[in-house]
């Protein structure tokens, strides 16, 4: 278990959170070092948005340790493991990312994280869960209606959660070893490797498209069909290039930092 990881996995979410916020498309309305201000009236009943921006440090650190850490059984949970099902609370809610920690270790989907769930988490890899952890969390994502306005920044921080979740278990929240920087370059190869596989192949199924269609055959239906089953490929292939990109580039600062 990493109890006593909080500060160190609290910092890595508030690097991405930003100050002060209240975007028009952002659900989550005005928020302020990533507490909105409907979370934060549930510690401070009646709080305004200026008490929101002023948020004390003592506030900020009491509201996401009540309110994600301690839910999502933080001190109970592998050094790796409970930076990536935190982050994962602060920005989709501790029920849904308690299930998809659930899902990646094969118990009951009931969204509480108890005994049950913190035992299956020990008996299985560490690196294994927090990759699988975070790769649910960009499918996710993906299909939020924000992802267009919010989808780059999302798989940069998702990214960069794997990578550091993946160090912090390598090293038990410690000192990253020569040989644990091996193991981190490794898996930003093999990323890099897979980007340019598929963005290579991008370029091959856009290039192919429908030319199997013959022009005299004239099924309208059948061709507009066909082009957009290519135009829908080409896009997966070159979202999932940029995502494998990220994760490339965040294990490559991890095994140097």
């Amino acid at each position: 278990m990493a109890s006593g990881n909080f500060p160190a996995c609290l910092k890595v979410s508030l690097s991405y959170e930003g100050g002060w916020s209240k975007h028009k498309k952002d659900p989550g309305g005005a928020t302020m070092k990533g507490v909105t201000l409907a979370t934060f009236r549930q510690f401070r009943p009646g709080a305004s948005e200026a008490d929101l921006r002023a948020i004390s440090d003592a506030d900020l650190q009491m509201i996401y340790r009540k309110g994600y850490w301690n839910p999502i059984r933080g001190d109970d949970l592998p050094y790796g493991v409970d930076l990536a099902a935190n982050d994962y609370a602060i920005n989709s809610g501790v029920g849904r990312a308690a299930k998809e920690l659930q899902a990646v270790v094969g118990v009951e989907r009931d969204g509480r994280i108890g005994s049950g769930t913190i035992s299956a988490v020990n008996r299985s890899n560490g690196k294994t869960v927090v990759q699988k952890l975070c790769a649910r969390r960009l499918s996710f994502v993906r299909g939020l209606k924000t992802w267009s306005t919010f989808g780059k920044g999302w798989s940069k921080r998702i990214a960069n959660v794997e990578a550091k979740g993946v160090a912090m278990y390598l090293s038990m929240g410690g000192t990253l070893t020569t040989a644990h920087r091996k193991e981190l370059s490794e898996e930003s190869s093999k990323a890099k490797e897979t980007a340019t596989k598929q963005t290579t192949g991008a370029g091959g199924v856009g290039a192919g498209g429908a030319g199997g269609l013959a022009a005299t055959d004239f099924n309208w239906t059948l061709i507009i069909f066909a082009v957009v089953a290519v135009a829908a490929a080409v896009a997966f292939l070159v979202w999932r290039g940029r995502v494998n990109k990220d994760r490339s580039d965040a294990y490559r600062a991890a095994a140097v930092a």
